[in-house]
C-alpha cells in the first residue's frame, strides 16, 4: 500500500522525471553514435537504426496506453512500464552488439510509449481545468533543459568513461523514482476500458514497422532489394488497411476520422514536415562536430545544447502572442526561420568556428520555438472533449513518426553520399552534411507553406475567449 503524500505533488514529480529520461536518453543516444560505431567497427550513417528504433516503438505502443491505463490502473501500468525502461537501459549499456543494442532499445520504446500518454493522463486526473494551464507552464522547463544538458553530460560520459555509461546512468534515476512511486503513488482509475481494439493495433504496428525499415535501411540495403521493397510496400498496404478498419471500428485505438477536422488535420501535417526537418538537425548535428569536423563527444555535446535555450526563449513570448497573431503566422514564421536557419547550417565547413556553431543551434532553437505549441494547442480546438484523448494520441503518433522518420531522412543523404568513390561504410565527406542540411531545409520550407495555409480563425477566436474568461476571473 502507497504511503499518503498529497498526489498534487507526487504526479507532477513522476511525470516529469518520466520526460526528462525519455528525453536524455534519445539525445544521449545521439551523441555516443560515432563511439559505438568505434566499439563495434561499423560507419555512423549506418548505425541510425539505434535512433530510429526508439520513436518508432514508442509510436507503436501510445496507441495501446490508453487501454492499458484503463485496464490495470494508472499506477500500476506506470511503475511496471518504468521498471522495464529501467531494465531494458541497463541491458542496452551492457549490449555486445549493434543487434543487442537495437532491440533494448526497442524495448525501451516500447515503455516509453506507455509512459508517456498514462502519466499526463494522471496530470490531467489530478489537477483541475484552470490548474492545467499553470502546470503546463512548469512542465515545459524540464522538457527544454533535458535537450540542454544531456548532449553535455553525454559527452563527459562517452569521453571520460564509455558509451554505454549513457545507459547506466539512467539506472540509480529508475530506481528512485521506482521506489518514490512504490511508497506515495496513489491508485488511479477512473473507469473499466473497452474492447481492446486488437485488429488495429496489429495493422498500425506492423505497417509502421515496415515502412520505416524500408525507409532506414533503403539507402544502406538499397532501394531495389528484396528486403527494403518488402517493408516499403508492405507496410504502405498495412497502413491502408489500418485505416479502412479503424474507421469502421466503434472504438478504434486510433480515431482517424478526427483528420476530417481540417485544422486538426493540416496542423499535424506541419508538425510532421518541421518536426522531420528540427529534428533530421538535431540528429545531423553532433554526426557533423564529430565525423565532419573531428570533434570530441564533449565538444559535440556543449555545441547543440544552445537550441534548448533557444526554444526556452521563444515558447515564452508566443504564449501571449498566441491570440492576438495566431497560430497561423506564428507557426509559419518558425518554420520559415527554421529553413532559413539550415540553408545556413549547409555552407559550414572544416574551417568554420565552432561558436558560428552554437550560434546556428540557438537560432534553430529559437525559430522551432514558435512552432511547438501553437501547432499542438491548435490541433485541440474543433475537437469534442469526448475525442480529446484520442486527439491527444493522434499528436503523439505524428509526432513520432517524424522523430523517426529524421535520422531515416539524413542516414540516407550521408550513405548515398559516402558511397560515392569512397566505399559505403567510409564516414561521408564534409560535403555530404551540407547536402544533408540542404534537404532539411527543403522539407522546413514545405512545412512552412503549409503552416501559412492553416484556417485558423476559430482557434483565435477560442484562444481569446479563453484569455478573456480568466481576466474576468482575476477581476472577480
Amino acid at each position: 500500500m502507497p504511503v499518503r503524500l498529497n498526489q498534487r505533488i507526487v504526479v507532477p514529480v513522476v511525470c516529469v522525471v518520466t520526460a526528462f529520461m525519455s528525453i536524455v536518453d534519445g539525445v544521449g543516444a545521439t551523441v555516443a553514435l560515432p563511439a559505438i560505431g568505434r566499439d563495434f567497427g561499423l560507419a555512423t550513417a549506418g548505425l541510425d537504426a539505434v535512433v530510429v528504433v526508439f520513436p518508432v516503438c514508442v509510436g507503436l505502443a501510445v496507441p495501446v496506453s490508453a487501454w492499458l491505463g484503463d485496464r490495470f490502473g494508472g499506477r500500476r501500468t506506470v511503475l511496471t512500464a518504468f521498471a522495464v525502461f529501467t531494465a531494458a537501459s541497463g541491458l542496452c549499456g551492457a549490449a555486445g552488439s549493434l543487434g543487442e543494442l537495437v532491440g533494448w532499445r526497442a524495448l525501451q520504446g516500447l515503455a516509453a510509449g506507455i509512459l508517456l500518454p498514462v502519466t499526463h493522463a494522471l496530470l490531467y486526473r489530478t489537477f483541475s481545468l484552470a490548474e492545467q494551464v499553470k502546470v503546463s507552464r512548469y512542465m515545459i522547463i524540464p522538457q527544454q533543459v533535458a535537450p540542454a544538458l544531456a548532449p553535455m553530460g553525454a559527452g563527459w560520459l562517452v569521453d571520460h568513461l564509455s558509451w554505454r555509461w549513457v545507459f547506466y546512468a539512467n539506472l540509480p534515476i529508475g530506481v528512485t523514482v521506482l521506489a518514490f512511486g512504490l511508497l506515495f503513488l496513489d491508485r488511479h482509475r477512473d473507469h473499466l476500458p473497452g474492447r481492446l481494439d486488437v485488429p488495429g493495433l496489429l495493422l498500425t504496428a506492423s505497417g509502421t514497422a515496415g515502412l520505416m525499415f524500408g525507409v532506414s535501411e533503403g539507402a544502406e540495403l538499397g532501394w531495389g532489394s528484396g528486403p527494403v521493397l518488402a517493408g516499403l510496400v508492405g507496410g504502405a498496404v498495412l497502413l491502408t488497411a489500418a485505416v479502412v478498419v479503424e474507421l469502421r471500428v466503434p472504438e478504434p485505438a486510433l480515431r482517424f476520422r478526427l483528420f476530417a477536422d481540417r485544422l486538426f488535420r493540416d496542423t499535424n501535417i506541419t508538425a510532421f514536415l518541421g518536426f522531420t526537418g528540427f529534428m533530421g538537425a538535431m540528429f545531423l548535428g553532433p554526426l557533423f562536430l564529430q565525423e565532419g569536423l573531428g570533434l570530441s563527444a564533449w565538444e559535440s555535446g556543449s555545441s547543440t545544447f544552445a537550441e534548448a535555450l533557444g526554444v526556452l526563449l521563444t515558447v515564452q513570448i508566443v504564449g501571449p502572442l498566441y491570440a492576438r497573431v495566431g497560430p497561423r503566422r506564428i507557426a509559419g514564421c518558425g518554420l520559415v526561420g527554421v529553413a532559413l536557419v539550415l540553408v545556413v547550417f549547409s555552407r559550414l565547413d572544416a574551417d568554420s568556428s565552432l561558436w558560428a556553431f552554437r550560434g546556428l543551434m540557438f537560432l534553430l532553437g529559437a525559430a522551432m520555438g514558435g512552432v511547438f505549441m501553437p501547432t499542438t494547442v491548435a490541433s485541440f480546438t474543433g475537437i469534442r472533449q469526448a475525442d480529446v484523448s484520442h486527439a491527444a494520441t493522434l499528436n503523439s503518433v505524428v509526432r513520432q513518426a517524424a522523430n523517426a522518420a529524421a535520422p531515416a531522412v539524413v542516414t540516407v543523404v550521408l550513405v548515398s553520399a559516402a558511397a560515392v568513390g569512397t566505399g559505403a561504410h567510409a564516414h561521408p565527406p564534409v560535403s555530404a552534411f551540407q547536402h544533408a542540411y540542404q534537404v532539411l531545409a527543403a522539407i522546413a520550407a514545405a512545412a512552412a507553406v503549409f503552416a501559412f495555409t492553416m484556417p485558423d480563425r476559430a482557434a483565435r477566436v477560442a484562444a481569446a475567449a479563453r484569455t478573456a474568461a480568466r481576466r474576468e476571473a482575476v477581476d472577480a
